[in-house]
């Protein structure tokens, strides 16, 4: 039974809230509730030979320029969709949830010529020349003047250039799925990542570049890279979440990551018919979720759909989930405003802000 002296009425509440703005406080919504917004730089790179695509620099394209055109400018909305969707907590049984992300497009550019590559140490093939694209687009000004918070590239592979699928630049050091070269992007006094895409391919290999992105973040903001191994599987992220250990595959049937499934054995196992009893859909920290038989039927075996899935079991806005007593997140703010989650120090699972003060 709590003691009557200690439970606060409305005019109680009312009555601090005007006694904080007297001394110029506020209370103010948590940083990590968003929706936040994400404006887009789209680049495309489309080496042409007359009105097509140039094989001879792309290796394995030459579709018509407005063919690849259009299906680059497709797959943009695709994937946009995608990640906006995915980031509705449990969307899939919640038809009220609404996207912590919201992606726009700021600017397209377009260049009628090869991606610049640069000799890189430790790759045979010429790596994409990161630096240049973004001084050749005047970087700066998109990211710190008009809110770019992520760079897209539409280029090409097909073994004549090398790419990282994600790249950070920060003022608090690049986690990406990248080496994490601290001198191939400019860093600016705000965040931004540079996501490059294959217009060969589809949105499930593009929002695939966001799945290890999400994962590279979460693991860095959860301390897998100053834990050892064999204390992986005690992780909040990796090893509760996930399920998995340093072997990278699922060793207890949680949540799984991009490439294994609750279910999977191997990489890229998405349509494995096996069935596992799994809280993907209840998890818990503690454990204690609702565990149900489930194999690849839930996602059709379909690894777009899969990602889509598995982000919607994130931690997202209002999802009422505590680890010994301290709430937990809403993780997306870790991709959708980095720095702000930098600057409060927030963790995956600590106390939110509460108060902070009034702008004067």
């Amino acid at each position: 039974m709590p003691n009557p002296a200690t439970i606060m009425t409305y005019p109680d509440l009312v009555a601090i809230a005007c006694l904080a703005l007297a001394h110029g406080l506020a209370f103010a919504a948590p940083p990590d509730q968003g929706p936040f917004e994400i404006p887009v730089l789209v680049i495309s790179f489309f080496p042409t030979n007359g009105t097509r695509i140039d094989i001879r620099e792309t290796g394995d394209w030459d579709a018509p320029l407005d063919e690849t055109r259009s299906k680059a400018q497709r797959l943009t909305r695709e994937v946009m969709s995608a990640l906006e969707q995915g980031s509705r907590y449990h969307g899939y049984k919640n038809p009220t949830a609404q996207p912590s992300l919201r992606y726009s497009v700021a600017g397209e550019l377009e260049f009628l010529r090869p991606l610049p590559t640069v000799a890189k140490t430790g790759h045979t093939t010429p790596m994409t020349d990161y630096a240049r694209i973004m001084a050749d687009v005047d970087l700066r000004e998109w990211v710190e003047k008009r809110g770019v918070r992520e760079v897209w590239i539409w280029g090409y592979h097909g073994g004549k250039v090398d790419l990282w699928e994600s790249n950070m630049a920060s003022p608090y050091g690049d986690v990406s799925n990248s080496d994490r070269d601290p001198h191939d992007l400019p860093v600016f006094g705000r965040t931004y990542t540079v996501y490059h895409y294959n217009y060969q391919r589809g949105a499930s290999e593009a929002v695939e570049n966001h799945m290890h992105q999400i994962e590279a973040v979460l693991n860095a903001v959860d301390g897998r890279d100053r834990t050892p191994p064999e204390r992986w599987p005690d992780l909040l992220f990796w090893g509760r979440f996930v399920g998995s250990d340093r072997s990278h595959k699922i060793v207890r049937p949680g949540c799984g990551w991009a490439h294994y499934p609750p279910n999977g054995e191997q990489d890229y196992d998405w349509a494995n018919p096996r069935f596992v009893l799994t809280d993907i859909e209840d998890w818990k920290p503690d454990g204690t979720g609702h565990k149900q038989k489930m194999n690849c039927e839930r996602w059709g075996g379909d690894s777009l759909r899969w990602f889509v899935y598995w982000m919607q079991n994130l931690p997202g806005k209002d999802n009422g989930l505590s680890d010994h007593g301290k709430p937990l997140r809403n993780w997306w703010v870790f991709l959708g405003d980095y720095d702000a989650a930098k600057r409060h120090g927030m963790t995956l699972a600590d106390e939110p802000d509460s108060i902070e003060r009034a702008p004067k």
